[in-house]
């Protein structure tokens, strides 16, 4: 496992468009969440310590924040034919045992995680109503030990944005495993 963080992905950058197969059969573009107040695009996985250590925060801020019409999007752009887990049907089997309450995507020939410059699971993009994007960065301040978290960095972003203010320009990078990249 290679610890990697996100790169400095300067604020205000647009969305790339994607056009993605979902766990749930369905295609899913950007341009399906521009009814949104914010949009949340997390790069994850299935096997990744990272992920698994915080994807029931991931879960729990979609709850909290689905009335304010924020919308979390997962996607899995690891190669699946070295790392079996990150398959497709392993990925619907992992949303179920989670209880995932956003949808998932198939990122198979890594070209949206190129383009939104991601490097880790969890990398995590917050965009508001613009596709601008307000926030990239860490969920908290311990993904191992929830009950020490002292800084709720993405709930306090989420919160900014969703009461019309502007999250705090200083962010933390997200940490986590590396993306699997596909042989060039």
């Amino acid at each position: 496992m290679v610890l990697l963080e996100s790169t400095d992905v300067p604020l205000q950058s647009k969305a790339p468009s994607f056009d993605l197969p979902g766990i749930d059969g369905k295609q899913y573009t950007l341009d399906d969440f521009n009814d949104k107040k914010a949009i949340v695009i997390i790069f994850m996985c299935n096997h990744c310590p990272y992920v698994q250590g915080v994807i029931q925060r991931l879960i729990a801020l979609q709850e909290k924040y689905k009335k304010d019409n924020v919308q979390f999007i997962g996607i899995n752009a690891n190669e699946s034919e070295n790392y079996p887990e990150d398959s497709m049907e392993k990925m619907k089997q992992y949303a179920k045992k989670w209880g995932l309450n956003f949808p998932y995507l198939r990122d198979k020939t890594q070209k949206v995680a190129k383009e939104y410059d991601a490097q880790c699971t969890p990398d995590i993009f917050v965009y508001n109503t613009e596709n601008k994007l307000v926030y990239h960065g860490r969920i908290d301040d311990n993904w191992q030990e929830e009950e020490n978290v002292t800084s709720h960095d993405l709930d306090n972003a989420l919160n900014a944005l969703i009461n019309n203010k502007t999250p705090k320009e200083k962010q933390y990078p997200s940490m986590g495993c590396s993306i699997k990249w596909l042989d060039s």
